[in-house]
């Protein structure tokens, strides 16, 4: 089965205008590892420009997004930003036109950062793990304080400014235990998109020990969480909330191609820039990698389209185990994503995904409705 990603077409670059910086000290952020590379310094105006310039060259789409993350890329600070729009006014190319998105902790969030943001029309992420509790469990600031109020707060001013921001919650070990406290919580939010990620922290590479840390999610919990979340959302928020992993499953009954790169036969779509303009395949492999190359030294198209790259993206369909393959939701998942693939499967290949067990009883739970979804469709659509 064929399904190439033309990386010139069809991508998504993290530009990461402070590195890894942060002004939290989340206990599971892989970031925390990577805190001594590019971490002294903001991204400068040549990069930037050229970052700019480069992008706009590389994309073939009419819309041409920008997604800003860190660290916490809200440490760049606000003319850092007014700098990055008057570049992309400066280059737009003609009968095109530029999106910026921009994954925060909302913690540094203000009333001016709302205006800018609003007057510019950012798209907005931001970071809650639910309701005091469970945030502050791992979301801390420097001096092991939790993180919930200030980031309640930014949540709070962003609303009132217009702006309704994608919620992204990391479900863990601790949080995987309530899906409906979580769930209702961000519904009182007010949340009319929201992302769950689970927590998957490799500790013992050898495999003869504990595979993963004592925070990260458990498999199937992480499967009937979502269960049970879906049933609720089946029932009562159709049409008025989102959630990221629903709409992707049900992306399928369209025969539609998954927009996150996890769930992708292939992946290499959503590389990285660092602010020296450092490009890496994925953000997961900042620091256990060398950088491809660097757009002051290779046009970011060339970068793209790197059989280095190419490689890295089709690895993913390669190395799959045959148990995926045979898989009867494997058209929902693929494998998921290439680093958590790490323990073995029922048939003694190796490369099975630590998550496995709860996504085939998530999507397992959910194929009646994907389903039937699937076959109003194509009545109406013959």
């Amino acid at each position: 089965m064929e399904n190439r990603i033309s990386f010139t077409e069809d991508f998504q670059l993290f530009l990461k205008p402070v590195g890894a910086r942060c002004n939290l000290r989340c206990s599971y952020c892989y970031y925390i590892d990577n805190s001594h590379l590019y971490e002294s310094a903001v991204m400068s105006d040549e990069t930037l420009e050229s970052c700019v310039k480069q992008l706009f060259a590389a994309s073939r789409a009419d819309t041409v997004l920008f997604t800003w993350h860190g660290g916490e890329p809200l440490m760049a600070g606000m003319e850092f930003f007014e700098k990055a729009i008057y570049f992309q006014k400066k280059h737009l190319p003609q009968g095109k036109r530029f999106v910026n998105g921009i994954q925060t902790n909302g913690t540094l969030i203000t009333r001016e950062w709302c205006t800018f943001l609003a007057a510019h029309q950012f798209i907005v992420g931001i970071s809650i793990d639910g309701p005091e509790d469970f945030h502050n469990a791992m979301r801390k600031t420097r001096n092991q304080s939790g993180s919930f109020e200030s980031t309640l707060e930014g949540y709070r001013l962003l609303r009132a400014s217009g702006i309704n921001p994608e919620i992204l919650c990391v479900v863990n070990s601790y949080n995987v235990k309530q899906p409906l406290v979580i769930y209702h919580f961000f519904k009182k939010l007010g949340a009319n998109y929201i992302t769950f990620l689970p927590l998957v922290e490799q500790t013992d590479v050898s495999g003869s020990g504990d595979r993963v840390s004592s925070s990260s999610v458990p498999a199937l919990a992480f499967g009937l969480f979502l269960s049970a979340i879906f049933d609720e959302w089946v029932k009562n928020d159709i049409g008025t909330l989102k959630i990221q992993i629903f709409e992707e499953a049900l992306r399928t009954a369209f025969h539609q191609e998954h927009s996150l790169c996890i769930f992708r036969e292939r992946c290499g779509g959503v590389p990285v820039l660092e602010h020296t303009g450092d490009f890496y395949s994925c953000d997961h492999y900042v620091g256990h990698t060398k950088p491809l190359g660097n757009i002051h030294e290779h046009p970011l198209s060339s970068l793209l389209a790197h059989p280095v790259q190419k490689s890295f993206g089709d690895t993913k369909w390669n190395t799959l185990p045959p148990t995926c393959i045979q898989c009867n939701v494997r058209a929902m998942c693929n494998g998921e994503c290439p680093k958590n693939r790490f323990i073995t499967s029922p048939d003694g290949a190796p490369g099975l995904n630590y998550l496995c067990e709860g996504y085939k009883y998530f999507f397992n739970h959910c194929t009646p409705f994907v389903k039937a979804v699937s076959s109003v469709w194509q009545q109406t659509n013959p």
